[in-house]
């Protein structure tokens, strides 16, 4: 699939950013050291937005297999948490030990079938509507966003950094494949 500036209709000499892929830390005693990786973007393989918590790996294996154990938190489309554990699976064993990896689910869609889903801004709308700013997001919050956001986009500027192309229907351009790899990592597509 080509990228999407090539398609007809398009301004093609637009460098407006539409994907980033960013590896940050928080600098404070809590995390330091813990790295999250962000990656979003327009016309990816798949639309959805997840939090991925992928837990350290103990000092000493006690099986062979290395994988490590994920917490999965779905927001949208299929709201849920979803537990990824490595576990034996059952049998006497007389091959060596196998793993399996087991989700534990909850999808929030079967544990609250007997409700309606709202489409993606309808609860919004109807917060706005009666005045109740629970789930907006405060003008300093952000205000400080973009505070962070054009410091990325500064430094990017200053350093002559331009958008990388990408085919839509893809997961972005090979540089966040890099960026993540060089941590011995890889995202869950």
């Amino acid at each position: 699939m080509q990228a999407y500036y090539f398609e007809n209709d398009v301004d093609n000499d637009s460098d407006t950013e539409t994907f980033v892929a960013v590896k940050a830390e928080i600098d404070n005693w809590r995390w330091a050291g813990v790295p999250f990786y962000l990656r979003t973007g327009k016309r990816m393989a798949r639309k959805r937005s997840e939090i991925i918590i992928t837990f350290k790996q103990v000092p000493h294996m006690l099986f062979t297999k290395g994988e490590v154990n994920r917490l999965v938190i779905r927001l949208q489309p299929d709201e849920g948490l979803q537990l990824n554990l490595m576990a034996k699976t059952p049998g006497l064993d007389r091959h060596g030990i196998r793993l399996r990896e087991i989700p534990l689910d909850l999808g929030l869609a079967n544990a609250f079938s007997e409700y309606r889903r709202r489409i993606a801004y309808e609860r919004l709308l109807l917060d706005l509507i009666e005045g109740d700013p629970t789930l907006f997001v405060r003008r300093d919050e952000v205000e400080e966003a973009w505070r962070w956001i054009d410091g990325v986009a500064d430094a990017w500027k200053d350093a002559g950094m331009a958008p990388k192309p990408y085919a839509a229907g893809s997961w972005g351009p090979s540089g966040a494949f890099a960026l993540i790899e060089r941590s011995e990592r890889a995202w869950m597509d």
